[in-house]
């Protein structure tokens, strides 16, 4: 099930990309735009990324730290982060915990196949730990906007 605005954002420790620690604990103090994303170095993925990193600068002027999450090991984030000069980690999530906790591993349909996935979210998280905002419908090539 998906938290609500208001709640508490599920806690969660995971590595980044470079093997880094990274948990919710530890970003207090800063908005956190936690997107969650169906797979490395995809299309849609792709742009989504691309369009964060273009507007880091504005991002990180608002306090919002961007941490994207798949359920993709830690080499495809490195080369993902890598080939598009990512400024943001990447988590890896293969245990699928926080995709759980978060309630976006859901069952998708694609081709008339029915299967379990990764459903696009990002969740805005305030300095407190506290869920301010859900992006559902997110626009891969225009979400800084909407996160701003």
């Amino acid at each position: 099930m998906l938290p609500e605005p208001g709640q508490p954002a599920p806690d969660f420790s995971a590595p980044d990309q470079d093997g880094n620690l990274v948990t919710l604990q530890g970003l207090r103090g800063k908005k956190v735009a936690l997107y969650f994303y169906p797979k490395d170095d995809t299309p849609g993925c792709t742009a989504q990324a691309c369009n964060l990193r273009d507007h880091q600068e504005e991002l990180t002027a608002k306090n919002i730290q961007v941490i994207g999450v798949s359920i993709d090991g830690e080499a495809a984030h490195k080369k993902f982060a890598l080939k598009y000069e990512l400024p943001f980690p990447l988590l890896v999530d293969t245990d699928k915990k926080i995709v759980q906790d978060y309630g976006v591993w859901q069952e998708k349909k694609n081709y008339g196949k029915t299967y379990m996935g990764t459903v696009r979210t990002t969740f805005l998280i305030d300095e407190n730990g506290i869920i301010e905002k859900i992006i559902k419908k997110v626009d891969t090539k225009a979400h800084a906007a909407q996160l701003l």
